[in-house]
C-alpha cells in the first residue's frame, strides 16, 4: 500500500507522503492525480513535462503540481523522491500553477518524518502537527528558475518541439521563423508574451536543462558540450551559472 500512489489520493488526511526510488532512465508515463503533489527529489535528477512547460529537479528541489494536471516524470541517474499528496481542500493559498521550490531543511525533515508515520496518522498528534508544518513550509518555500515554459501558439510550439529534439541545432532566429511559418517579429514577440523570456534566453535555458540531465546520466563533458551546441565547456558553465547558480552544477 505504501508504494501505491492511488492509496494517497483517497486517504482521509490532509497530506500523505510517499517515498519511492526509481532506476536511471525510468519514466512514470503520462498521468495525473486528484490531489496536488509536491514532488521532492532527495537524490538524482528528474525532468517533469506537462502541456505548458518542462521543469528540472536536482536534488533538494521540489515541484509543486496542481491537481488533475497531466504530466510525465523522467529519471536521470538513480532517483530517490518523496511525494506529498495534498487534498484539494487543504491547498488554500498554495501555488495555483507548477512551481519549482527550494526545499528548506525544515521542510525536508518534516516530509521525512511524516513519511515514517502511519498513513492514517493521528491528526491531533505528531502526524497532524507535521502535516500542518509541511503546508506552511510549502507556502513559504522560495521559487527557483528551474523551469522551461512552453508556448501554446502552434507556430512557436513547432520551434520548441524541434529544439527539444535537437538543442544543438545551429539555426538562427530567421531560420526558426521560417521553420515556424511566421515572421521574425512574430516569433520574437510571441516568445516574450507566452514564456516571459526572449527566444535566445529560452534556448539557452533549454541547453542548460539538457546539459544537467546529460551530466547526471554520466555523459562525458565534451559530449555534453557537443550535444547542446556550445563551443566549449567554459561557455556552457558560464551560461548555467548565469541562469541557475553554481549550486546545481554537476560537471567539471
Amino acid at each position: 500500500m505504501r508504494g501505491d500512489s492511488n492509496a494517497y489520493q483517497t486517504v482521509p488526511r490532509a497530506i500523505g507522503v510517499m517515498p519511492k526510488t526509481y532506476e536511471a532512465g525510468a519514466t512514470t508515463g503520462w498521468h495525473s492525480h486528484p490531489r496536488a503533489q509536491l514532488l521532492y527529489a532527495t537524490a538524482g535528477l528528474t525532468l517533469v513535462t506537462a502541456e505548458d512547460g518542462t521543469w528540472i529537479l536536482p536534488a533538494q528541489h521540489a515541484l509543486w503540481i496542481p491537481p488533475q494536471l497531466f504530466h510525465e516524470v523522467r529519471m536521470h541517474g538513480r532517483v530517490s523522491m518523496c511525494s506529498a499528496y495534498v487534498a484539494p481542500e487543504a491547498v488554500g493559498v498554495l501555488p495555483q500553477g507548477c512551481r519549482v521550490l527550494q526545499v528548506t531543511p525544515l521542510l525536508a525533515s518534516s516530509l521525512a518524518a511524516l513519511a515514517a508515520e502511519p498513513l492514517l496518522y493521528d491528526e491531533n498528534g505528531r502526524g497532524g502537527h507535521l502535516a500542518a508544518l509541511i503546508l506552511d513550509e510549502i507556502a513559504r518555500a522560495p521559487e527557483t528558475p528551474l523551469t522551461l515554459p512552453l508556448p501554446r501558439d502552434p507556430r512557436l510550439r513547432r520551434v520548441c518541439d524541434a529544439l527539444l529534439k535537437d538543442p544543438a541545432s545551429p539555426l538562427d532566429l530567421d531560420g526558426w521563423a521560417q521553420h515556424a511559418g511566421a515572421s521574425r517579429r512574430t516569433l520574437t514577440r510571441g516568445f516574450r508574451t507566452e514564456t516571459g523570456m526572449s527566444f535566445g534566453e529560452w534556448r539557452v535555458r533549454l541547453r542548460v536543462v539538457r546539459a544537467l540531465a546529460l551530466a547526471t546520466d554520466g555523459c562525458p563533458p565534451h559530449l555534453i558540450v557537443r550535444a547542446v551546441g556550445y563551443a566549449d565547456l567554459r561557455t556552457l558553465r558560464a551560461a548555467a551559472e548565469r541562469i541557475l547558480g553554481s549550486a546545481v552544477l554537476s560537471w567539471r
